[in-house]
C-alpha cells in the first residue's frame, strides 16, 4: 500500500466515522428502529449479491436457450418472454440472432448484422422494396455463403439487407420451409430436417 493509498484510507475512515457519529447522535432516541432498518437493508444487499451469484444457475429456467439435437437434425426453440421465438444461426461463421417471423417471406438482415457477416451495407444496391409494419423500406438482395444451425448447413442462401431501421434480423418462411416439419408444442417451436 502506497502512502497515497494509506492517506486515502485514513480519510475514508474519518469521513465514515464522522457521518456514522452524526447519524447515531441524531437518532440516539430511536436506536432500535435504526438497527432494524439497517438489518433490513443489509438483508436486501445480501439478497441482491446472492441473486447475482446464482444467476448462472437459474438463467436456463428464466431465459432458456435453443437446443440442437444433432442425431435427429432437430432444433427446439423456447418462446421468449416477449412471445417471439429467437434463433441464433452462424452466418458465414458469425453468430446472428434472428427473430422467427412466419409473416416474413425471406431472410432479412439488419444493416449491422450484414456488416458483421462480411457484407458492406453501404455498397449494396437497394433496388428492392418491402412492405413492413412500419411502412415501405428499400432492400438489397444478397447471397449468404453459409447458414449453419448445429449440424444443419445451408449454402448460398438468398437473403435481403434492410435499408431502414430494424431491431433484429428476420428469419422468414424461405428459410423455415427448408425444414421437413415445423411444430409448436407448448412454449417451444420444434424444427426438424
Amino acid at each position: 500500500m502506497t502512502g497515497d493509498d494509506f492517506g486515502s484510507l485514513i480519510y475514508l475512515v474519518l469521513l465514515g466515522a464522522a457521518i456514522g457519529g452524526y447519524f447515531l447522535m441524531e437518532n440516539r432516541n430511536r436506536l432500535g428502529k435504526v438497527a432494524q432498518q439497517a438489518a433490513v437493508w443489509g438483508l436486501i444487499f445480501v439478497g441482491v449479491i446472492a441473486g447475482v451469484g446464482l444467476w448462472s444457475d437459474i438463467r436456463q429456467t428464466v431465459a432458456p436457450r435453443q437446443a440442437i439435437f444433432a442425431d435427429q437434425q432437430r432444433v427446439e426453440v423456447p418462446r421468449a418472454p416477449d412471445g417471439h421465438y429467437y434463433l441464433t444461426i452462424l452466418v458465414n461463421d458469425v453468430p446472428v440472432r434472428f427473430v422467427v417471423d412466419t409473416g416474413a417471406t425471406d431472410v432479412v438482415l439488419t444493416r449491422e448484422d450484414a456488416a458483421r457477416v462480411g457484407l458492406n451495407p453501404d455498397d449494396l444496391p437497394y433496388l428492392g422494396e418491402a412492405r413492413t409494419a412500419n411502412g415501405r423500406v428499400s432492400t438489397a438482395r444478397v447471397r449468404l455463403e453459409e447458414m449453419r444451425l448445429g449440424p444443419i448447413v445451408d449454402s448460398r442462401v438468398r437473403a435481403f439487407v434492410n435499408g431502414g431501421v430494424m431491431d433484429d434480423s428476420l428469419l422468414g418462411m424461405a428459410y423455415l420451409n427448408r425444414f421437413d416439419r415445423i411444430e409448436f408444442a407448448g412454449d417451444r417451436m420444434i424444427l426438424t430436417r
